[in-house]
């Protein structure tokens, strides 16, 4: 079941689901009036949609594993996510949360491992173009390490991997990523059918 809405619109906001899982939930500590809009939202959205348990506390820590890599708690947002993770079963929604992983190693500067993440995400959704767009930045700064070292061929090859994960990209979404559409442009890597 896909629950495309709540994973992309309600995801940061307040958990009124905690006696779905122990401890208290990450996001109970903020009390505005855009969380508890949110929380009512998603209640709602969690009461018509048929979910299982299992389904709503993997919401739960995906969720509290939002939050906290927004505010930089990297170890706790992966702790949350690969919870998230073992409970999820619907390919779409894993998508997401691999994504969501991929961010942080990425984050880290570990990007051979954010690269791994990114990939198992578009293997279970391939209409993810910020996983491309993402892909696409590590290979190009990836090239633009090798050019400052004089490795020429190298750097080629990481700005060709670029241009293609870009052009990927701009297909799924014509209207984003202007500066990688520019750097095509002008590198001569343009693709002319995303243009």
């Amino acid at each position: 079941m896909h629950r495309k809405f709540y994973w992309n619109g309600i995801i940061l906001y307040k958990d009124k689901y905690k006696n779905l899982r122990t401890g208290m939930p990450r996001l109970q500590k903020n009390d505005n009036f855009i969380d508890k809009t949110f929380t009512v939202l998603a209640d709602i959205v969690l009461k018509v949609l048929p979910t299982s348990k299992e389904e709503k506390q993997a919401f739960c820590y995906y969720r509290d594993g939002m939050s906290a890599q927004s505010e930089g708690e990297y170890a706790e947002a992966l702790e949350n996510y690969y919870e998230a993770l073992a409970l999820e079963e619907d390919p779409y929604d894993r998508s997401y949360i691999l994504y969501n992983i991929g961010l942080i190693y990425a984050s880290n500067g570990e990007h051979i491992k954010a690269l791994e993440y990114y990939h198992q995400a578009l293997e279970l959704n391939n209409k993810l173009p910020q996983a491309l767009n993402n892909i696409a930045v590590i290979y190009h700064y990836q090239g633009l390490k090798a050019a400052d070292k004089n490795n020429l061929n190298i750097s080629k090859t990481m700005f060709d991997k670029a241009a293609e994960y870009w052009q990927q990209a701009i297909y799924l979404a014509p209207n984003n990523y202007i500066e990688a559409q520019n750097w095509l442009k002008t590198t001569g890597r343009t693709n002319k059918k995303n243009f």
